[in-house]
């Protein structure tokens, strides 16, 4: 594997020198080469390892973000519409952005902490900030202003809806990345259902746990997790142990919940009645969503992963001194709460004291899912996940996506939803959850786009008959039934490479 990527490297490293060739600035980094290989502390043994270091070290805050400058560019101006949005609900409905709450608003607040679903306001005039596919528009428009996308032959043909070239894994390399979801590995979801339950994967999981191992557990739960032992282990893995300074700091969050008032409360509450108090598996776990996420909106300590997420915290100004950064104040660091809603919904299962359910989401939010709603180049961004989806579609199912490409369907309209959610609020809550421990054993996101295309794949013959993308949408309404072990593996292991 790692060869494969030096060579890789070394192609790439071929291509631009040829391109330089001629051009001045060859010239220039030539002559520069010369006199930098007299100085005495330039060692040709080591240079490579050197100037990798030197690239680490001397990077800008901005690339440690994000590299890309396009893609910062464009995060940036996603940021200015939703603060432009928020900021007009503000004025047609002149209501400021935060309040202090009379002293028998929070008397009342106190009261029914524990019965927040019991509240009906009238929120009729409250509007979402933003959807999906407002986002998805954004990401389709993306452009890398200083590449031709013929220049690349793998890019050449792609006729999918995202149009910038991102390094993604093919099958082969995924094959290899999720090795442990191979056919022949015991895998919870498939095993546990049949005559020979995998026990020595149940006995490991307790002595992982005796053991206090997180990095034990997170290798082990790429095959799944027994349900009794998940919430353990998922704690593990996160480095949750709810001590009495994480509680204290939970009901410090309370309490600013209680003594201020902010205009996305209302937005949340709107969102948990629109989205989990109609769903068949979340409605009764109404209370708990408003806890958390009202917490959510004011903990501060959210904004320290800001320092590699390719976002910029919102910021607004105390009223009167807009513009003045000694007035400044940040704002939650996201307004699409329905996404944070079904992020939430699945922990609840697992999760029924409300300062560890909360500690379990956050670091949830600040280790992936903040990824599936700002525009980034990393590997587990949507960006990425978009194009890898698209391209694994493309590749090994061409009829079909060129059927559904034909007739308005592109894939990618149907399947963002999924993706963008982590697939909660589609899948039965238990095929969801063994998901994620794929998401937790892997570190990554990738899997998302991976099962978004197995799901394609088999529907794939009633989707060769539609004529619209109303019918494919149709075909693909109900995911519920599906079972995610089995399609992950046949379209990773089962497919003809």
């Amino acid at each position: 594997m790692q060869l494969d990527q030096d060579t890789g490297l070394s192609l790439t490293i071929a291509q631009i020198v040829q391109r330089l060739k001629g051009s001045s600035l060859h010239s220039q980094l030539e002559r520069q080469a010369r006199i930098s290989l007299h100085r005495p502390e330039i060692k040709l043994e080591s240079l490579k390892e050197d100037i990798k270091e030197f690239l680490k070290t001397s990077a800008p805050a901005e690339h440690i973000k994000e590299p890309l400058s396009y893609m910062r560019k464009s995060q940036g101006s996603w940021e200015k519409r939703i603060l432009k949005s928020l900021n007009s609900m503000c004025t047609e409905l002149s209501i400021p952005l935060a309040r202090k709450r009379p002293a028998n608003e929070q008397k009342e607040l106190l009261n029914k902490w524990n019965e927040m679903g019991t509240d009906e306001p009238d929120l009729s005039l409250f509007r979402p900030v933003y959807a999906p596919k407002d986002f998805l528009e954004v990401l389709m428009n993306l452009r890398n202003p200083n590449y031709d996308n013929g220049d690349q032959p793998s890019f050449r043909n792609h006729l999918g809806l995202i149009q910038v070239p991102l390094k993604i894994k093919d099958i082969p390399e995924l094959k290899d990345y999720f090795s442990e979801l191979d056919l022949n590995a015991g895998q919870l979801g498939i095993d546990d259902s049949t005559q020979v339950p995998p026990g020595w994967l149940k006995c490991t999981f307790f002595a992982v746990l005796a053991e206090q191992d997180s990095a034990a557990a997170q290798q082990y739960v790429r095959q799944g997790c027994p349900t009794a032992l998940r919430a353990e282990l998922w704690a593990l893995i996160l480095n949750i142990s709810n001590q009495s300074e994480d509680i204290l700091y939970y009901e410090q969050l309370k309490s600013n919940v209680v003594q201020h008032d902010l205009l996305v409360d209302s937005l949340i509450y709107k969102d948990v009645k629109l989205t989990a108090s109609n769903d068949d598996y979340y409605f009764v776990f109404e209370d708990y969503l408003y806890q958390v996420l009202l917490c959510f909106s004011r903990d501060t300590s959210v904004l320290e992963h800001f320092t590699y997420n390719s976002a910029t915290p919102p910021k607004s100004y105390i009223r009167g001194k807009l513009g003045m950064e000694e007035y400044a104040v940040f704002y939650p660091p996201n307004v699409n709460f329905k996404i944070f809603i079904l992020s939430v919904a699945p922990l609840c299962f697992l999760y029924h004291e409300p300062s560890k359910l909360y500690q379990i989401f956050r670091e949830m939010y600040v280790r992936f899912f903040f990824r599936l709603h700002s525009i980034s180049s990393h590997p587990s961004g949507i960006v990425s996940l978009c194009l890898l989806f698209e391209t694994l579609l493309q590749t090994h199912l061409p009829q079909l996506f060129y059927h559904l490409g034909e007739i308005g369907a592109q894939p990618l309209r149907i399947a963002f939803k999924w993706m963008v959610r982590a697939f909660s609020g589609y899948l039965a809550t238990d095929q969801l959850l063994l998901l994620w421990d794929r998401v937790l054993g892997y570190n990554s996101l990738e899997i998302l786009a991976v099962l978004a295309a197995a799901v394609f794949a088999f529907r794939a013959v009633n989707l060769m008959e539609v004529t619209s993308l109303a019918a494919a949408e149709a075909v693909l309404a109900d995911l519920s039934t599906l079972k995610v072990m089995p399609l992950l593996q046949i379209f990773l292991f089962a497919t003809v490479t």
